[in-house]
Formats: structure tokens, C-alpha cells, sequence
């Protein structure tokens, strides 16, 4: 499995095991895309789902108490979050909630590289970002990462070198400094680079032979529905199209809802209920609906990336190849907290056009290949996307 010093989980692993996934796993972030009430509004039990045992004025309240006591709020809030059962609540700090959202707005803090472990247990760079700090230094794919700031990076795990390579334990802010240690060959050398706020690219396109466009969505971050659209009106009119979410663990529910208006002509996209209010998420009409297409999942396909999945499945829009997605079908809201800190909780749960429940279950794909490794999935979808035109 590989990674990059971008878009990682916000600190503190241990909060919950939303933490642990790119983007925390979730699937939107209230305000900020405009789908649901305010942070401050007042929170209440959803009839969707198992409630957890704590509310938005349980954690606020636990939060005011501890700050009246002189004691720390966050953790107050985080202790009354871990006693919930809330699988996805977590608590952030106000730095941490910022970092947040620059990832979803498509930025991250970071030198530019992005790093693979090899079975020996060695971090090579995998892949280096033009004209960040570390393409600047001249480091290129295929070196070895030795260490970061001193510390033997060899065994660890790819997130532990991420979160180095961020200086996470530190906060570390763009201007901050590390030094990595190198190699190449048999030449081995230190490089300081100076971290700095960098754009992604969740959205990459590939051409194969045989009139098949590859688009892969790393993350739902802010422009990834235009950036798909793009795509598209690029593509030769008689290309297929596979739609690659694989390891896609959600990001904007806007802008999957923009990416299904991409490939939809209007229609239902997802329904879900906040507060015990049902509601429901459209297409916008116009969308490409001759081109063949497939979606490839796996079980790092999560969130907003199976709620986009769900709909092209149950709409007979796409064939969906590859294996069970992870079953994030769960809907988060945030609210701030007193000393600035953000607590987020499940509110509710979000279901596919047809009905079905993702939470706890995920996406059956119609083509199931197992643990078919990347190039042989793309093949068995150039296969599908073959007999799709033939049918057309």
C-alpha cells in the first residue's frame, strides 16, 4: 500500500477509527457544502439508524464544564464521544478542523512526495509532485527514503512516514523545515526542504489503447466534479469509460453528486434523513448517458464514493466491477465547541435509489474479481466495456 505527505487523517490516530482513513471517512462537512444545517444549530437524535447515546449539546455541555473548571474542554469532549459508541464522532482541534477542510478544499501541507513500501520493508518515493519542495531539491521516484529527521524510516508503516513527513506530532505549518535522508544508488545524502501548501490532483486521466479512458477520483475534493466533466468532454466521443474509485474514501458529497450529473440525466441520486427529516440528493439534467461505462471498487471504496457508485449501479447507468465496498453509508455533523475545537457526530444514514442501506453492508459490485490485482481489474473492465458498445 502506498501513500503521500497529503490529504492523511488529522492527528491524533487514537480519537476513533474515523481518523484512520483519508479524509476521516467522511461524507460531508455540514456548512461547508451547503447540504445541511449549520454547525451551530441545535443537533437532536436521528430516527435513522442506531442513535448513539450522546447529542451535539452533550458534548457542548461537557466541553462548557470542563472549561468552567479550569479543566481541559477538548478532552472533555472527546471522553464523552469515545463513551457514545458513535463509530465516526471524533473531536478536533481548531488547527486539526482546519487542516480538514484545506484537504477537502484540495490542499495539504507537506514537501511534495509521495512514498511505497517495498516488501523488504525499504520507503521508496513512488512519485514526486511538480514544483513542490522536493521536486525543487531534485529528489526523484525511485530513490530510497532512509530517515526523517533523523528518524530510520524502514519498516514503518507508510502512515507513520506520511505523518512525519508533516511533522504531525509537531503541528508543523507550512515554512517549517525537515530533512530527509536519501539514496540513491550507491550515492546516500540528507536534503532540508522547507514544507509548503500544495494542491492535489484527485482527479487523473489515462487513455488506453482500444478507445478506453481511465478516470481515477483519489478523493472527492472540492472541483472533482468539474474536473470529471472535463474528462469527458475531452474524451473521444467513441471511448468507453471506466470510472476508477477504487481506495476512494469519500471527500464532498457535493461534488460526488456533481460527478453522477456527469454520467446521469437527471434523477435520484441518494435519499437520507437528518433530524428525522427525510431528503434527498438530484442529478442535474444533461449528463452523458451513451458512453459504456464501468466503476471499479474495492474495499477502500467508501462514503460519498459508494453513495456515487450506488446511484450509476441502481440507475443501470454503469457496471460495477470488482469487490465488496467497505460500508460507510453514515452521515456526520459538526459544531464547534467552547476553546474552539470541533466535535462531529452521526446523524444519520444515507441509502441508494433503490433503498438500499450501505452502512455496514457496502456495494455488491455486479462483477465480483476478488483480489484481482489493479492492472488485471482495468483489463477485466476494458472486457465489460467492450461487450457495452458491441450492445449499443
Amino acid at each position: 500500500m502506498s501513500g503521500r505527505d497529503r490529504l492523511s487523517p488529522p492527528r491524533r490516530i487514537r480519537r476513533g477509527a474515523a481518523l484512520t482513513l483519508v479524509f476521516a471517512g467522511v461524507l460531508v462537512t455540514g456548512a461547508a457544502t451547503g447540504s445541511f444545517p449549520e454547525p451551530d444549530a441545535p443537533a437532536r437524535r436521528t430516527t435513522v439508524g442506531p442513535a448513539p447515546e450522546a447529542t451535539h449539546e452533550d458534548v457542548r455541555a461537557a466541553a462548557a464544564e470542563a472549561m468552567a473548571d479550569g479543566k481541559s474542554p477538548m478532552e472533555a469532549a472527546e471522553r464523552v464521544v469515545s463513551r457514545s459508541g458513535d463509530r465516526w464522532g471524533a473531536v478536533y482541534s481548531e488547527g486539526e478542523y482546519q487542516e480538514f477542510q484545506e484537504a477537502l478544499d484540495g490542499r495539504y501541507t507537506g514537501v511534495g512526495l509521495w512514498a511505497g513500501r517495498e516488501r523488504s520493508g525499504r520507503i521508496e518515493v513512488t512519485r514526486v509532485q511538480p514544483g513542490s519542495p522536493a521536486a525543487v531539491a531534485g529528489i526523484r521516484k525511485g530513490d530510497r527514503l532512509r530517515s526523517v529527521d533523523g528518524r530510520k524510516v524502514d519498516g514503518r508503516p507508510v502512515t507513520e512516514v506520511v505523518s512525519l513527513l508533516r511533522g504531525e506530532a509537531d503541528d508543523a505549518a507550512a515554512g517549517t523545515t525537515v530533512t530527509l535522508g536519501l539514496q540513491r544508488g550507491t550515492r546516500a545524502w540528507t536534503e532540508k526542504l522547507r514544507r509548503a501548501s500544495l494542491s492535489t490532483d484527485s482527479v487523473t486521466v489515462r487513455r488506453l489503447a482500444g478507445g478506453v479512458d481511465v478516470i481515477k477520483i483519489a478523493a472527492f475534493t472540492k472541483g472533482s466534479g468539474d474536473a470529471v466533466r472535463a474528462a469527458l468532454r475531452q474524451a473521444p466521443a467513441e471511448d468507453g469509460i471506466v470510472l476508477d474509485l477504487r481506495g476512494n474514501s469519500g471527500g464532498l458529497v457535493t461534488e460526488a453528486v456533481e460527478t453522477a450529473s456527469a454520467f446521469l440525466d437527471g434523477g435520484l441520486v441518494a435519499t437520507y434523513d437528518v433530524d428525522g427529516a427525510p431528503r434527498s440528493l438530484h442529478a442535474d439534467s444533461g449528463g452523458d448517458t451513451d458512453r459504456p461505462l464501468v466503476v471499479l471498487v474495492d474495499g477502500g471504496t467508501m462514503s460519498a464514493a459508494e453513495m456515487l457508485t450506488g446511484a450509476l449501479q441502481d440507475r443501470g447507468r454503469a457496471v460495477v466491477i470488482g469487490s465488496r465496498t467497505f460500508g460507510k453509508g453514515s452521515i456526520q455533523m459538526p459544531t464547534q465547541l467552547p476553546g474552539g475545537s470541533v466535535a462531529e457526530l452521526t446523524v444519520g444514514h444515507y441509502r441508494t435509489p433503490s433503498g438500499h442501506s450501505v452502512d455496514g453492508r457496502g456495494i455488491t459490485p455486479d462483477l465480483d474479481v476478488g483480489q484481482a490485482d489493479g492492472q488485471a481489474a482495468v483489463e477485466r473492465a476494458e472486457t465489460v466495456l467492450s461487450g457495452l458498445g458491441d450492445a449499443d
